[in-house]
């Protein structure tokens, strides 16, 4: 009796190959674990520059402020937001008018007010009217008829705004702790222009 033994040739069938294909090779957890941490240090460094980011442009450009209390109305309501231009007194100086957030100079809270007189200025309050280096002051942006009266102890009252400083009044007169109580504000306790 004869055995035939059938030979097969290779020719490189899927089959053939795979069953002669190497093991898989253990996994590197030391790699791995590197590239876990090299990520999470990226991810970390760029939220760090984001807040970084945040925090430049909140403090030199623009944020969001919230009106606490009434001493603005009408102009401004209780809990009303706007956007606070920080970065505007960086290219001129606060002007008449200006509605601005600054540092209370008693209690350093944040308060909104308008500025009435600049450095130099003379502040001048007689029979419910301002006076601003002698001349009446114009405040269109007031309801028609409203009166500005400072301590009810004397008839009249004047102030001098010193260098870097300004003179700044609440628009609701009778409800508003303002210079009137502290005096004028130095420049560095504005911090930004309420953009109306």
């Amino acid at each position: 009796m004869v055995l035939k033994q059938n030979v097969m040739e290779d020719t490189g069938s899927p089959a053939n190959t795979a069953a002669s294909a190497p093991p898989p090779a253990p996994r590197d957890y030391a790699s791995l674990g590197r590239n876990l941490i090299k990520q999470l240090g990226q991810c970390l460094v760029a939220a760090m520059v984001g807040y970084g980011c945040f925090q430049f442009s909140s403090h030199y450009f623009f944020q969001t402020v919230q009106v606490d209390g009434r001493s603005m109305a009408p102009t401004l309501a209780d809990t009303d937001r706007y956007l606070l231009n920080r970065w505007i007194y960086h290219v001129r100086e606060p002007g008449q008018a200006d509605v601005v957030v600054l540092r209370d100079p008693v209690d350093n809270a944040y308060l909104v007010k308008r500025i009435v007189a600049k450095p130099g200025d003379m502040v001048h309050m007689k029979d419910g009217r301002i006076f601003v280096n002698g001349r009446v002051l114009k405040e269109a942006y007031l309801p028609r008829g409203t009166m500005t009266f400072g301590d009810p102890h004397y008839r009249e009252q004047l102030w001098i705004c010193g260098r870097n400083q300004y003179f700044v009044l609440g628009d609701n007169r009778n409800n508003s702790a303002d210079s009137r109580i502290y005096g004028a504000v130095p420049r560095q306790n504005i911090l930004g222009l309420v953009v109306l």
